[in-house]
């Protein structure tokens, strides 16, 4: 109840209120009128109420010396107005203090749909076969061991080892990865996934709060709730400013004797400036930076980004642009040129619903390159497909696929193989019954601006870290093309948190910067967390503190100049505020 009352009236709507009274009481007092009932009474209730809350909250909850802010100060300052009778300036500061509150929760709103959306991802019901029939039941009445059916395109209900069929898996919610996963007997499969392509039936080993996409859910909550709060330069100044015009206020009465100059000195020595500063240079900072595409949701983020010392960077999305292109094509038989074996490939292709033959159906259409007419197709899901091309049978796939149909691969085509995914590169091979014809490999790109992002943060000092969850080669391939040296690959989400806890416990101030789902716990754990706004998914952009709305990661270093300039502005506007408080209370 108390509390509704406080925010009732710390809203805009009696804020202004007060404002208003507090006006008419400076009005009256020009012009020599008076009325029975001052009216900055209103003021000082209205205002003057969530200012004592606040500081009574701060004296019970905080701990140590953050027991003692501004708003103690302006507490006592405003209770010894009022005792004195000077009931205008007991408003006044009561009014500017919730003027600086309003700015300040304008800049520190947080969205918090963020974990609604996340929780909106878990699976309703599944597909239990039971005694040969199939049944829908809700997810909440799957037991261990029970059997599931996942058709293609369906969202997988628990954590589970498949035990029928073959498939590729979206996993991207859990790992962040760019392509599905190849899925065979006894591979495990995580809750909220989707399974793309083949039909499987599934063991069900991990249920409800146990399952993979809860544990997600439970690592958003509890970082955000674990997240301490950063000390505002604000609060830092209020901590030994409340102590020092508690003593020269006692000192000057003790010494004159005049209980109006004592209170007149705690009046003048309110923080105003330290109030308002920090809201209004870090309103100022806000809206320089939105010009420039990038959304800071506080400003705690933006005065904590000039502290970071070590960035941590996801790849896929973030590094890297996220799209698959075409990036070799390489015939075995000196019968076969390039044209010709992307001819082949595409047309194939073109009859699956899988990224990889997406991207080379799209390759080709770029290249005007002409299909053939293709027969009798069948899908292998998690390994590959097969048709009749020219009259002749052709295969394209993964390298078990091929061995499956027998087609050996030679000494000369292994290297090249292992060549292309020592870069990271995922590999399509095309073969006919015979003999194998040849590769296209594809890849995701690196963003022009990463290299050179990542080199000027290293200039000012910054450690650069890579934490992906795709496989190590890729990682470390991508990490070497923009200088990053400490790599961590194959992560799921709650190794990435655990990544970031331990660089906070060695004692650095950790930046997270991501774009998928899996990336969500890391961003609230780590100190100050960054979001691709344009590419990233909605539940990411929602748990970062700053959102790049273009995508453009070179915005990064200027993250960091823009938050070193507003603490500057913050602290120098403090120290002149202080400056001119002690030149009047020693007139």
């Amino acid at each position: 109840m108390i509390k509704k009352i406080n925010d009732f009236l710390a809203g805009i709507p009696m804020t202004i209120v007060g404002g208003v009274f507090l006006i008419i009481s400076l009005v009256l007092s020009l012009t020599g009128n008076k009325i029975p009932v001052d009216p900055a009474w209103v003021s000082v209730m209205i205002c003057g109420i969530p200012l004592m809350y606040l500081s009574i909250w701060r004296i019970i909850y905080n701990h140590g010396i953050s027991k003692i802010s501004s708003a103690l100060l302006i507490s006592i300052a405003m209770i010894a107005a009022i005792a004195i009778g000077d009931l205008f300036a007991a408003g006044e500061v009561a009014f500017i203090m919730a003027i600086g509150a309003i700015l300040e929760e304008k800049t520190t709103e947080r969205a918090k749909k963020g974990l609604k959306k996340l929780i909106s991802l878990t699976p309703k019901q599944g597909r239990r076969i039971l005694n040969g029939k199939e049944e829908m039941i809700a997810a909440e009445e799957i037991r261990k061991n029970d059997i599931l059916r996942v058709l293609p395109g369906e969202t997988i209900p628990i954590d589970g080892d498949i035990i029928e069929g073959t498939t590729s898996v979206d996993q991207s919610i859990m790992t962040g990865e760019s392509l599905p996963v190849d899925k065979n007997l006894g591979d495990r499969v995580f809750c909220g996934t989707i399974n793309c392509f083949g039909t499987i039936d599934i063991r069900a080993t991990k249920l409800g709060e146990d399952s993979s996409l809860q544990k997600l859910i439970r690592m958003v909550e509890e970082a955000e709730n674990k997240k301490a709060p950063m000390a505002r330069i604000a609060d830092k100044a209020a901590s030994w400013l409340v102590p020092v015009a508690l003593l020269i206020a006692i000192v000057a009465f003790v010494m004159t004797k005049d209980i109006v100059r004592a209170v007149t000195v705690l009046v003048v020595f309110c923080p105003c400036a330290l109030v308002l500063a920090t809201p209004t240079a870090i309103m100022a900072a806000i809206g320089q930076a939105t010009k420039h595409g990038v959304i800071i949701k506080s400003g705690e983020a933006l005065e904590r980004m000039g502290q970071v010392d070590t960035v941590a960077f996801d790849k896929t999305g973030t590094l890297t642009n996220g799209n698959l292109v075409v990036k070799d094509i390489d015939p075995f038989e000196n019968n076969i040129d390039k044209e010709l074996l992307l001819r082949l490939t595409a047309s194939i292709e073109s009859y699956s619903e899988h990224p990889l033959a997406k991207a080379i159906t799209a390759y080709a259409k770029e290249e005007n390159v002409e299909r053939f007419e293709v027969e009798d197709f069948h899908m292998f899901p998690g390994k590959g497909i097969s048709a009749v091309v020219c009259g002749q049978r052709l295969f394209c796939g993964n390298a078990a696929y091929l061995k499956e149909q027998g087609i050996e691969m030679k000494g000369s085509a292994e290297q090249i193989l292992e060549k292309f995914r020592n870069e990271g590169k995922a590999v399509v091979l095309i073969a006919t019954i015979e003999k194998l014809l040849g590769v296209v490999t594809l890849s995701d790109t690196l963003r022009d601006t990463s290299a050179n992002m990542v080199e000027r943060l290293r200039k000012t000092g910054t450690h650069a870290v890579l934490l992906t969850g795709d496989h190590k080669q890729t990682a470390e391939y991508f990490a070497k093309q923009v200088g990053i040296t400490d790599v961590h690959a194959g992560l799921l989400p709650e190794q990435k948190v655990a990544e970031i806890v331990t660089l906070q416990e060695a004692g650095k101030v950790v930046c997270m910067i991501g774009d998928g789902v899996n990336d969500a716990p890391a961003l609230k754990t780590a100190d100050v967390s960054v979001a691709m706004g344009a590419m990233g998914s909605d539940i990411a952009v929602e748990a970062a503190d700053i959102a790049l709305m273009s995508d453009d990661i070179a915005k990064i270093p200027y993250l960091k100049r823009l938050s070193n300039a507003c603490v500057k502005t913050i602290k120098f506007s403090i120290s002149l505020s202080l400056f001119i408080n002690f030149v009047a209370i020693t007139r």
